[in-house]
């Protein structure tokens, strides 16, 4: 789990679970130059990179996914874990700061989240829209697409039922990417989010998955 200190070095630094490269894959060779937003699907991309969040202001899981449906490679995941005492102000700075840094190293194609969920406290509501727009800011920055998921779906689509509980979640995440261990349950949500990403590289698949350019 990424821990973000009080330090300001510290809340800059990136800290991911790296996953090596599948055997016979290069070095991505990417030059990471600025791309405008895609404003339609591309169809079906066999080598797509995905970087899946989970937003939270304190637990904030991502995760990086390469392929396509039939063979997902992970390439790093991890949770971005800050503590009660950082302020909102700079727990989202931090947010930020770590995701540009995710991006810059992996360069994905695009970028997936997790759609807002019903809360019965405001306040609740504000915090994780708050982290989700941190999220968005910094997929904006270096020009990526972002997709959006109902939580429902994306458990149908990794799980077959849209009301599985984490504990389920972060066992079928393992089970169809071969990891070694359980994820954390903000990682395994991300890693989730990714799955469904790539199976909507299929045009049906994205209208059953009913996702949204955001």
């Amino acid at each position: 789990m990424a821990k973000i200190s009080t330090d300001r070095e510290s809340l800059a630094r990136p800290i991911a679970k790296d996953i090596p490269n599948p055997p016979g894959r290069a070095e991505d060779s990417r030059s990471g130059n600025f791309r405008l937003p895609c404003a339609v699907p591309r169809g079906l991309t066999q080598f797509m990179r995905v970087l899946a969040v989970d937003p939270a202001i304190r637990n904030t899981g991502y995760a990086v996914l390469e392929g396509d449906p039939r063979k997902p490679t992970v390439l790093a995941y991890d949770v971005i874990s800050i503590p009660q005492s950082i302020p909102q102000s700079a727990a989202l700075a931090a947010i930020h700061t770590h995701l540009a840094h995710v991006i810059a190293k992996h360069q994905p194609d695009e970028v997936a989240v997790e759609g807002i969920i019903y809360v019965q406290s405001h306040r609740t509501a504000i915090t994780m829209g708050a982290a989700r727009a941190a999220a968005l800011i910094a997929a904006a920055d270096h020009g990526l697409p972002v997709y959006e998921y109902a939580p429902r779906k994306i458990k149908m689509a990794v799980v077959g039922k849209g009301t599985a509980d984490k504990a389920q979640v972060a066992f079928m995440v393992r089970a169809l990417l071969g990891l070694a261990e359980t994820p954390p349950a903000d990682a395994a949500d991300a890693l989730a989010i990714g799955l469904a990403h790539l199976q909507a590289s299929d045009p049906i698949r994205a209208k059953l998955l009913d996702r949204h350019l955001i």
